[in-house]
């Protein structure tokens, strides 16, 4: 799975919220200022380069859609996370979370109950 830079992501968050589109769509989804359609243009074609997102080609205009799903995306880039920070290993994350304080405790009870779940699937 390959990662995207910040302006990359940016550029399919836009793509996965609207389905398809052409520059000038992209462009009027984002907040101001607007960046330069050239800019935009390019990472777009970095991206088909990627092999991140698709075209369909009306003469010399190009409708842009995404060929990988936001969470095909975030499900790789999660397994990644995991695995180079936390030796692919879900107590650290948990530990990580658990000891700089930031779950709720809905949120652990939510993590309890999905790990009760997944191991009476097992």
């Amino acid at each position: 799975m390959v990662t995207l830079t910040k302006v990359e992501e940016k550029i399919m968050k836009i793509l996965w919220d609207i389905e398809k589109g052409f520059i000038k769509d992209i462009i009027e989804e984002y907040p101001n200022p607007k960046p330069p359609y050239n800019s935009v243009s390019t990472i777009v074609r970095v991206l088909v380069q990627k092999e991140i997102i698709g075209y369909k080609a009306y003469g010399k205009s190009h409708q842009y859609y995404p060929l990988i799903s936001k969470e095909e995306y975030s499900k790789g880039q999660m397994k990644r996370l995991v695995t180079d920070y936390y030796n692919n290993s879900l107590s650290q994350v948990v530990s990580f979370f658990t000891e700089s304080k930031q779950l709720k405790q809905s949120e652990l009870d939510e993590a309890m109950r999905m790990l009760e779940e997944l191991k009476t699937k097992r």
